[in-house]
């Protein structure tokens, strides 16, 4: 649903957006395979892995594969911007981070993958855009404006790192835009270490989600606001697992909203999480992941994370507030690719994020005839 002739902006979020590591080896250019994981040496494991769950994968795949179903569903949604959080390091350095777990990475020739998916923005605050060291962050950047995208929340030096990425509004008159200011937290895996600094490349980081800390973004915010702008923060935090959403974060997400901001955009879980409607703004707390390459690997079967959700809000073009239900599409992950979710499995995102909403004063709906939920103020 495109908003612009209505007064309503078509706003499209989605989480973490993972092309590296196997999917980077099932398309046409794939990067050096090689991994220092504690039990996975190669990235092909990976692609193997998701082949022993869900059947084999034909190599290369086409650069919208990852995608699958989703791009039709974009269209079908037809939104006026779209933004997502890049969870992946798009680089050929070698330079892996020292004391993490896992590292991420895509090979720059393989960021058509990403442009098929016509992102206007990619979030850049998280915490794995600095897998492959400050040299990889630059090439990251470097080949994404290089592509075209816009980027928020990472940069060359702090100024850069915490600039928002501006969107003309669609319809609107001109010179309205859309912001989206992008940051991280450690609460989420994101090293103190990687904050960008005074000629330091590195990401836009809150080391604490306090009042304090809100009211100096949104005073950034007012700096850079224009009348008929609207605001988007974009904030990586939380854990990977579970329904409960911290206090800290509650807080810091009103806070935000009372300071000016419109939307907040939260992302890290690896399921979606609750979802707010807060003074007539939506806080998504957390939007799950939409593309990597997690299949087959166990442990934490009850949270379905293969399940997968695109969110489209209806935001008023002259307020900023919600002017409808958030809309959700079920996708499931399945070969490294995005299918239509079934209709079991519809009902039960549904019955576990209406479960998870209630506490929230927000309902969760199925539209039947066309499987998509819908979400707003109970």
């Amino acid at each position: 649903m495109s908003g612009s002739d209505d007064g309503v902006l078509g706003l499209l979020l989605c989480g973490d957006v993972m092309l590296g590591r196997g999917v980077d080896q099932v398309l046409p250019h794939p990067g050096d395979p090689a991994l220092r994981e504690a039990y996975v040496p190669d990235a092909r494991e990976y692609v193997a892995l998701a082949e022993s769950v869900s059947g084999p994968v034909a190599q290369p795949v086409g650069y919208d594969w990852p995608w699958g179903e989703a791009l039709a569903a974009l269209d079908e949604f037809a939104p006026d911007v779209r933004v997502l959080n890049l969870e992946t390091a798009v680089t050929t350095a070698g330079d892996f981070a020292p004391g993490k777990a896992v590292h991420y990475r895509m090979h720059p020739a393989n960021v058509p993958c990403l442009t098929a998916a016509r992102p206007d923005v990619c979030v850049l605050a998280n915490n794995h855009v600095l897998d492959f060291g400050r040299a990889g962050l630059t090439e990251t950047l470097d080949t994404l404006a290089g592509a075209g995208l816009r980027t928020a929340g990472a940069g060359r030096d702090a100024a850069q790192a915490w600039r928002p990425a501006t969107v003309p509004l669609p319809g609107a008159p001109e010179g309205r835009r859309l912001l989206v200011l992008a940051f991280g937290s450690p609460s989420s895996g994101v090293p103190p270490g990687w904050a960008a600094g005074a000629g330091r490349p590195g990401v836009a980081y809150v080391p604490r989600l306090t009042g304090r800390a809100a009211a100096r973004i949104t005073a950034h915010v007012r700096r850079l606001r224009r009348p008929g702008d609207l605001v988007v923060a974009s904030v990586h935090w939380g854990s990977n697992w579970g329904y409960e959403v911290a206090a800290d974060q509650v807080g810091f997400a009103h806070a935000l909203v009372d300071g000016g901001v419109d939307v907040v955009h939260g992302h890290s879980s690896h399921h979606p999480r609750p979802l707010e409607i807060y003074r007539g703004r939506p806080i998504l707390y957390g939007c799950g992941d939409l593309v990597d390459d997690y299949e087959g690997i166990g442990g934490h079967e009850a949270y379905r994370d293969e399940l997968r959700l695109l969110y489209l809000l209806p935001l008023d073009r002259d307020t900023g507030r919600l002017a409808g239900d958030v809309r959700l599409l079920p996708l499931r992950a399945r070969r490294l690719s995005l299918t239509r979710a079934s209709g079991a499995e519809t009902a039960w995102l549904h019955a576990t994020l209406g479960a998870a909403s209630r506490r929230f004063g927000t309902r969760v709906e199925l539209d039947g005839a066309t499987g998509v939920l819908t979400a707003g103020p109970a």
